[in-house]
Formats: structure tokens, C-alpha cells, sequence
């Protein structure tokens, strides 16, 4: 049987998920994902769930520690789309957002990444989390394509 990602716990720097940032990061991440926000209450702390599109299957758990994730680099979770239309209009929302916001960081890539018969077209986005998403696509050249892909039925 496959596995698929469940979910990821982030762990913010205490203090940084106060009412306000909860708000912000539900509307960012909820209008480039269509992701939820909602509070939950785990270990005794009130902590913060971005639930995907399908409830419950994936999420991510942010927990304020004094132990917290810092990821300087290009650590990234990868959101992936079905077509580069797809990934180009998500990267129009992130530039919209960071009009009126300069705290989202986007990273654009100047070419595609082909890999012979596989091209990635993407670009990264980070907005109050401590880490990048690769928003990306993969295109297959044509007798190329995997035996198996994810499929939502």
C-alpha cells in the first residue's frame, strides 16, 4: 500500500502566533491554498491547524516552542499542481499579496528545471512560517508519464 504525507508539525517562536498573525496566515495561506485556519487545543496549548482542501487527510500543526524551526535556507514543503497555469496563477495571488504586504517572500525561478523527459516549472513562496513552499508542476514528456500518480476521486 502507498503512503502519502499526513501532516507537519512547525514549531513558531513564542509570541508569533498571536490573534493578528493567526488571521493573517489563515488568509494568506486559505487564498493561495485554499487552506483552513483554525485553533486547536494540543498538550495543553492553544496551537494554530492549516487543514487542507479535504479536512482532515493533510494539515499542518503550528506550536509555539522556545525550541523553534528555523530554516534559513531553501528547506520547503512542495504544493503540487496539475498544470503550470496553475502554479502561474498562484504566483500572480503571491505577488498580489506582496503589494500589500511585504512579509511574503516569493523566489522565482528564470527557467524551468528539465531533467531529461521531466520539467518542473515553480517558484517558492514563504509568508510568517518558518518555511518555503515549492509550488510546482511536473510535466512529463509524452511516453514518459510514471505508471502511478496521485489521484483525488
Amino acid at each position: 500500500m502507498p503512503h502519502r504525507f499526513n501532516h507537519m508539525e512547525l514549531t513558531v517562536e513564542p509570541g508569533s502566533l498571536d490573534d493578528a498573525a493567526r488571521g493573517d496566515i489563515a488568509a494568506f495561506y486559505g487564498e493561495m491554498f485554499n487552506w483552513t485556519g483554525r485553533d486547536v487545543e494540543l498538550f495543553d496549548k492553544r496551537n494554530f491547524l492549516l487543514m487542507g482542501e479535504d479536512g482532515s487527510q493533510h494539515f499542518i500543526l503550528l506550536a509555539e516552542s522556545k525550541k523553534f524551526m528555523q530554516a534559513p535556507g531553501y528547506d520547503h514543503l512542495g504544493v503540487l499542481c496539475d498544470t503550470r497555469e496553475e502554479v502561474d496563477e498562484l504566483l500572480e495571488r503571491a505577488k498580489r499579496w506582496r503589494d500589500k504586504d511585504d512579509r511574503v517572500q516569493i523566489l522565482e525561478f528564470a527557467e524551468d528545471l528539465v531533467q531529461g523527459p521531466v520539467t518542473v516549472h515553480a517558484f517558492y513562496v514563504k509568508y510568517l512560517l518558518p518555511i518555503r513552499f515549492d509550488v510546482q508542476c511536473i510535466e512529463h514528456a509524452p511516453g514518459s508519464e510514471p505508471d502511478k500518480i496521485w489521484q483525488y476521486v
